[in-house]
Parts: C-alpha cells; structure tokens; sequence
C-alpha cells in the first residue's frame, strides 16, 4: 500500500486507499497502526519474480531421452 491517507469524518476516521475508502474507524493511532500492519503484511506476501521456466505448460507427450 504506498497510496493511502487517513482522513477525518466527524467523529471517524477513514483510511483510504489510491482515494478509494477501505477502513472506517475511530482512532487515528489504531487506524495508523493498522496501515502499517497491512502493508508489512502485503509486502511479507510478495513472492519472487517468476522465471521463464514458470510459464511453460505442463505436457504429457513423452521425453524422448527417457522413454525409448
């Protein structure tokens, strides 16, 4: 999340995120701990770039060097 903003609405606090509301809450610290909570989360989930092995299709034609 490197787009968000906590804004005030009345009583509430909104966190949004690329200005799309996502979080309604009452305290601005718990609202900002949460953010943080989600981001370490988002980026702990970020797997390593794929290799051009990945996108090949699996096959069931068999391997010449293995099967006579």
């Amino acid at each position: 999340m490197k787009n968000y903003s906590i804004v005030r609405i009345g009583n509430e606090y909104v966190v949004q995120a690329d200005e799309k509301s996502v979080l309604r809450i009452t305290s601005r610290r718990r609202s900002a701990r949460l953010v943080t909570v989600a981001a370490e989360l988002l980026d702990s989930q970020a797997g390593p770039p794929l290799s051009a092995q990945a996108d090949i299709q699996p096959s069931i034609a068999r391997d010449p060097s293995k099967v006579p």
